[in-house]
């Protein structure tokens, strides 16, 4: 395919629609995953339910971008790192579609949320925390377009902090539900938020490290810097 010039422009044009699609994507999701965030701690359901109407649009780009990968696999037969690429691009959007689904989690969560008495300073850490991991999808987005591997790799160090974020809300919400078995029910439906924004983090550092393949041909060596202990810290409560 490269050897004609024609073919190859044309290709490329065909990539950077499809990659148009995937940051059309990206925005889509940096901003619910905020919204819900803004939901929950101002108790806003009309805010609420639009993100969870919105990922009807996530969905739907997801599916452009799948079809228009096939179309242009199946039209310009491309090989070696073109068809990395593509390849790359539609996991990337599969990711994407994916924190899309725990953007709508948790703005049904915040519905419910919404009916119970409020869990003090946790609805403002969780938009903080919700904060950090849009920061780190969109340097995810960026080091695609930019074929930076030098910022993917530092979306992958920022994974440990929002790891440290989820565990500090983690130990927040078993002091409340000690301190007052009232705060059970609400503590729990916080620890799922919590638990789907960490998620989306990872998706962002799953996102860095396709993009560090497709540049380099090979995914990093090192594993991931995990922080999470909530499975650690779960196992010692279960002990005493």
């Amino acid at each position: 395919m490269q050897n004609d010039p024609h073919i190859a422009r044309a290709f490329d044009r065909d990539l950077e629609a499809i990659q148009a699609l995937v940051l059309k994507m990206g925005g889509l999701v940096e901003a619910a995953l905020l919204d819900a965030a803004l939901a929950l701690e101002s108790r806003d359901d009309e805010l609420a339910a639009k993100v969870r109407a919105g990922d009807k649009a996530v969905d739907a780009l997801e599916e452009q971008v799948n079809t228009e990968a096939a179309r242009l696999i199946a039209l310009r037969a491309p090989t070696a790192g073109d068809l990395r690429t593509v390849l790359t691009v539609m996991k990337i959007a599969g990711s994407l579609e994916r924190c899309g689904d725990y953007a709508k989690n948790l703005a049904k969560r915040s519905v419910v949320l919404s009916q119970m008495p409020v869990i003090d300073g946790t609805a403002g850490a969780i938009r903080r925390m919700a904060k950090a991991v849009q920061l780190q999808l969109k340097d995810a987005l960026d080091s695609l377009i930019q074929r930076d591997v030098e910022l993917a790799s530092d979306v992958r160090q920022r994974d440990a902090d929002v790891d440290q974020m989820y565990n500090a809300l983690f130990r927040e919400f078993l002091t409340h539900m000690l301190e007052d078995p009232r705060n059970i029910s609400a503590c729990m439906h916080l620890h799922f938020i919590a638990k789907n924004i960490e998620r989306v983090g990872d998706h962002a550092t799953g996102i860095a490290e396709q993009v560090i393949y497709l540049v380099t041909g090979a995914l990093p060596e090192e594993g991931r810097p995990k922080a999470d202990m909530t499975s650690t810290a779960a196992n010692l409560s279960e002990q005493r």
